[in-house]
């Protein structure tokens, strides 16, 4: 995990993703898109992957979950994150465990963790995320 999580620090990226196979991709989007997009339309990308994330909150650790990702570190991450990934027998670690993710103002809650709250399928989480994306 140490690679990763300096590969997401040296290249400030967002989220860095090392597949079973051993390739490591990189993305930079903010936010919980590029997880949606490897668990929608490169599922194989995360089944047994290991991630090094900046913020993980329940939406991204469902996509996570529910793509096969084996273990998860993450700068920051909330409770509900870490319970979902633990219940899917995904090894979570993080610098900093937090009640909820905050949004990008720094005043309310994540989108997504608002979006995510009170639900435990990831399958259902994941719809919610792609229903929210259609309508903005």
């Amino acid at each position: 995990m140490k690679e990763l999580i300096d590969i997401l620090h040296n290249e400030r990226l967002t989220l860095v993703v090392k597949s079973a196979d051993g390739t490591i991709h990189r993305f930079t989007q903010r936010g919980v898109k590029d997880l949606l997009t490897l668990v929608t339309q490169s599922p194989e990308i995360l089944n047994g992957s290991s991630i090094a994330d900046k913020a993980v909150g329940k939406a991204a650790a469902a996509c996570m979950a529910a793509g096969g990702t084996r273990q998860v570190w993450a700068d920051v991450m909330s409770t509900s994150a870490l319970a979902l990934l633990q219940n899917h027998g995904v090894k979570a670690e993080c610098g900093q465990l937090v009640h909820h993710i905050i949004n990008r103002t720094g005043d309310d809650w994540c989108p997504m963790e608002r979006l995510s709250r009170g639900l435990d399928d990831s399958e259902a989480i994941i719809q919610k995320i792609q229903d929210f994306f259609a309508s903005h």
